[in-house]
């Protein structure tokens, strides 16, 4: 069941569904510990070419998840330990792979195939935020490479933010999607109590 991928906007309908029920979850985790999510629709235009892309991730004509890159305005970040210069950053948002479709290295490939997107787009570093209770989340983020930064946004949803060098070239990304999707379980994909 190989994983493909298409650019959509946000507003089609196929990323609205996904998009939604994204929402829904994190709305449903916040509840869980007693707070109020903030959800921020995802601007179009920010996702479109030479801004960004969103892609929706399917199988077998299937969706089963969706995320984008958009980029942002090159800013130094004294004092988070990175070696950021003013490089060009893609943010990768709205990761989202469906619940029956996890732990299957979908969520490794997409996030490989953003990165690509995103040299492609000209960044020269992928940053990205989560939330502390997003445990999976981060272990994927690690097991691709991310290390933890400063925060880089005000986003009232994140407890966590990461970064990721990303050299053009480097890396044959075909064969990176090729073994996330292989091999799951070296992606960081499966917590240790499972």
């Amino acid at each position: 069941m190989p994983l493909a991928f298409r650019a959509a906007s946000p507003a089609d309908p196929e990323a609205t569904e996904l998009l939604a029920e994204y929402v829904a979850f994190r709305t449903a985790g916040f509840a869980a510990l007693g707070r109020s999510y903030a959800p921020a629709t995802p601007d179009p235009s920010t996702f479109a070419p030479p801004h960004g892309v969103f892609l929706i991730a399917s199988v077998d004509g299937r969706d089963v998840g969706c995320g984008g890159v958009r980029m942002l305005p090159a800013e130094p970040r004294p004092g988070d330990g990175s070696a950021d210069t003013g490089a060009p950053r893609g943010e990768i948002k709205h990761l989202w792979i469906r619940p029956d479709s996890r732990r299957t290295g979908a969520g490794r490939a997409l996030l490989a195939e953003l990165e690509r997107r995103a040299v492609g787009l000209g960044a020269r570093e992928a940053v990205l935020d989560t939330h502390e209770s997003l445990a999976a989340a981060q272990r994927l983020y690690r097991a691709a490479g991310y290390r933890a930064t400063m925060p880089y946004n005000a986003n009232p949803n994140a407890t966590h933010w990461f970064a990721k060098t990303l050299v053009p070239g480097t890396v044959d990304d075909a064969e990176a999607v090729r073994r996330a999707m292989a091999f799951p379980d070296t992606c960081g994909l499966r917590s240790p109590e499972q």
